[in-house]
């Protein structure tokens, strides 16, 4: 026990010292980050890239289609419990309803047939529950394998992934659970061949550019404030005695009202 002890307040002694003089505000583990940005890159330069590019070679299209539909029932399975853990009625009935026709009329999953009647995919995440109870803001974090996420969604997956779920009924061992997600790594992956092109030409520092991406991308999903987006923290009274402070003392003292019209054309197109 004591070895593990011991790196465990090892990763907490990293993670404090990452956080210690953090160069942006949502990402106070930037080192630690960048770390883990670089090896999930290096393995899927090495690994799970060329990995979906012989699955996109070898698998035919309409196969799949259907394993990437597949996937995507079982997510439908957990967007209804996270749905009914929001009170989203609404939402939760067209969860079940999707999952119901995929499951008994689309051969377990592997056809969309939801899609096609009309339900929406509204996937919803345990980080979703958990934004919509109170833990609104979260650091950025980059977890092994997963990528880009924060500290909340990364709990959340994290919670997911050792409970109950549908998935259970499918592997029953380890080297099974491997199985399963190595073929939902490399489906998911090979749905995006061809992204980091983009992403090499768009992005001087993939790595910003990337975690930017996500919390623009998250704050949009949650209808929350842009983070990478500066805040405006001036105050009025000191722009106004600063203006004030370019002319002369006679001047400032003989029209005082004519200093106060400035204030009035910031306070209003502050307000606007």
């Amino acid at each position: 026990m004591r070895p593990a002890r011991s790196l465990a307040a090892a990763a907490l002694l990293l993670l404090a010292g990452c956080a210690s003089h953090p160069t942006t505000a949502y990402d106070p583990y930037e080192p630690y980050n960048r770390a883990m940005f670089t090896v999930n890159d290096k393995a899927d330069q090495w690994v799970l890239k060329p990995a979906a590019q012989g699955y996109q070679a070898v698998v035919p299209s309409p196969i799949r289609t259907g394993i990437g539909n597949f996937f995507d029932n079982l997510k439908d399975v957990y967007s209804f419990a996270f749905n009914v853990l929001r009170a989203e009625p609404e939402k939760a009935a067209n969860d079940f309803m999707r999952v119901a026709m995929n499951t008994g009329f689309g051969l377990f999953g592997l056809i969309d047939i939801a899609d096609q009647a009309g339900l929406k995919n509204n996937k919803t995440s345990l980080g979703d529950v958990m934004a919509s109870w109170g833990w609104k803001s979260s650091n950025y974090f980059v977890m092994p394998f997963f990528g880009p996420s924060t500290v909340r969604d990364s709990t959340g997956l994290a919670t997911s992934l050792v409970g109950p779920g549908p998935e259970k009924l499918i592997y029953h061992n380890s080297r099974d659970a491997l199985a399963f997600y190595g073929v939902y790594g490399v489906s998911t992956r090979a749905k995006y061949l061809g992204a980091e092109n983009l992403l090499d030409t768009a992005a001087v520092d993939r790595y910003s550019y990337t975690r930017d991406l996500y919390m623009q991308m998250r704050a949009k999903q949650l209808g929350q404030p842009d983070p990478t987006q500066p805040v405006d923290n001036f105050n009025l009274d000191d722009l106004v005695s600063g203006s004030d402070s370019s002319a002369p003392a006679a001047e400032r003292k003989a029209a005082p009202a004519e200093a106060s019209a400035p204030a009035a054309a910031v306070a209003a197109s502050a307000a606007q």
